[in-house]
């Protein structure tokens, strides 16, 4: 796919991190990108400053997400471009025993499902909302209507103590790529999934200094953390490349978690 001001793109989790990072990249190739997250200030911040536009979106609501897409085609049209960066994390161990009270607990069921609500069913609403609006699209010259990048996470893989919750999410996102680029694939559109290891994010801002520095450690080459640029540099190769479709990509420096 060519990226110039004739295509319109939608980043869900743009306002920060590697949503961010997309929404940049992908609008200094001229495309017109629209904003979805939940953080107006932000978000209406970097919509003006690279002539997008916000749409404030909550990706667990269909409603939500329906006038969010509204919003965005509205003011630049039918998106051939869907990435779906909205996300987020918690850790709990499945069941533990409190050292000094001996209190046996489990994961909270609510938690477990409010993180799989976010991360795989709010991709896949996304996903499946978008690709019916690209099937209204007329095909280019080598039948493509549109391309999908979603994020997971090395955690799918080689999730650690405390990620039950978070590594099922991911791998969820994992395991539905092949499949729906399966589904689309008569329509001409693709589907690939990135995961990332451990990356500069506005969260991994607030970590210590001395939790960063082991956790760049950590990383077999660069030793250093992901830059979010990275990432977009990925999405946009996914993008671009017609031939990239219905593959989980690492993007990690070689890491494979730890148990913790």
């Amino acid at each position: 796919m060519k990226l110039d001001s004739s295509v319109a793109a939608v980043v869900t989790g743009g306002a920060s991190g590697l949503g961010e990072a997309t929404v940049r990249a992908l609008a200094a190739q001229g495309v017109k990108v629209a904003i979805f997250d939940m953080n107006d200030n932000k978000g209406e911040a970097i919509a003006k400053e690279v002539g997008g536009v916000f749409c404030q979106c909550n990706v667990t609501s269909d409603a939500e997400v329906d006038a969010a897409f509204a919003k965005a085609r509205a003011a630049h049209g039918q998106e051939r471009i869907l990435v779906n960066c909205a996300g987020t994390g918690n850790a709990a161990k499945t069941a533990s025993r409190d050292r000094t009270t001996g209190e046996i607990k489990h994961f909270s069921l609510e938690a477990f499902n409010w993180l799989i609500q976010i991360n795989l069913v709010g991709t896949f609403r996304c996903i499946a909302k978008s690709a019916a609006g690209m099937l209204t699209l007329e095909p280019g010259e080598d039948g493509e209507r549109g391309a999908i990048v979603n994020t997971a996470s090395v955690a799918a893989e080689d999730g650690q103590m405390g990620q039950a919750a978070y590594s099922a999410s991911k791998g969820g996102v994992v395991g539905m790529t092949l499949p729906i680029a399966r589904d689309l694939m008569g329509e001409g559109i693709r589907v690939n999934t990135i995961l990332p290891g451990i990356f500069e994010t506005p969260l991994m801002a607030g970590a210590p200094v001395n939790v960063r520095e082991a956790l760049a450690a950590s990383v077999p080459f660069p030793k250093r953390l992901g830059q979010p640029q990275e990432y977009a540099q990925l999405a946009l190769a996914m993008i671009t490349n017609g031939y990239f479709n219905g593959e989980d990509v690492r993007l990690d420096g070689a890491i494979r978690m730890a148990p913790r």
